[in-house]
């Protein structure tokens, strides 16, 4: 007989949340938990990196047109867009006008009360290395694949939903970034508005994001903003 108890909290964020602006909301989610549901276990994980994408420039998948796989991005804001990248899951959530969304780009482990240790221990077990050995822990969700197969999520199962208070939601665990920083997205192919600086890291994490904006070599006021 199964112990689980859903203990759901007040603090989930409800669909009106994600009703704004795609870079409003690439900045407020910094910092907000995903808890996925898998079996007894709810797996999370801390938002620490977000890219902003909208209908009306180049590097989005909706400046492409509306096509039945795409349709969770021109739904109303707080819908699951999930689609393939580099052979595997990404997350996204819609914002707030046709075609505009947000990608979860990476994250950290997340452990308290209603994820525990055996949370994190079945996040390690989902994204073993290459080498089929555990990732260290602060790299387990340092980008969007990894993020969603640590938290094991797929594309057939959450595509153009809306979130299920039961099995996956995004939580305000009163944590924000003391800094943030604004730079360019990642993998926009060259004369698809790569210029745009519509990604946003939490600077605390910065070591732990997809890629590093405070690397070596980069220039605040040029290649990255600290807002």
């Amino acid at each position: 007989m199964s112990s689980f108890s859903p203990l759901i909290p007040a603090s989930a964020l409800p669909d009106g949340f994600f009703d704004r602006d795609a870079q409003l909301l690439a900045r407020e989610l910094l910092g907000k938990v995903i808890r996925h549901r898998v079996g007894d276990l709810w797996l999370s994980a801390r938002i620490i990196e977000t890219e902003a994408y909208y209908m009306a420039e180049k590097g989005s998948h909706a400046s492409l047109g509306y096509t039945e796989k795409r349709k969770a991005l021109f739904l109303d804001g707080g819908h699951i867009y999930m689609y393939y990248a580099r052979g595997g899951d990404s997350l996204n959530f819609s914002a707030q006008g046709p075609g505009n969304a947000v990608l979860i780009k990476s994250a950290y482990p997340w452990v308290d009360e209603l994820s525990g240790p055996a949370s994190l221990a079945q996040m390690l077990l989902n994204n073993p290395d290459a080498s089929g050995r555990p990732r260290p822990s602060q790299k387990l969700c340092a980008g969007q694949t990894l993020l969603c197969k640590a938290l094991g999520l797929k594309v057939p199962m959450w595509d153009a939903k809306r979130f299920d208070q039961e099995l996956l939601f995004v939580e305000d665990v009163g944590q924000s970034p003391t800094q943030m920083i604004q730079t360019s997205r990642l993998g926009i192919p060259s004369g698809r508005d790569e210029h745009l600086m519509y990604r946003f890291v939490d600077a605390n994490y910065a070591p732990y994001c997809t890629r590093n904006p405070l690397r070596r070599g980069q220039v605040e006021g040029r290649d990255y903003f600290l807002r």
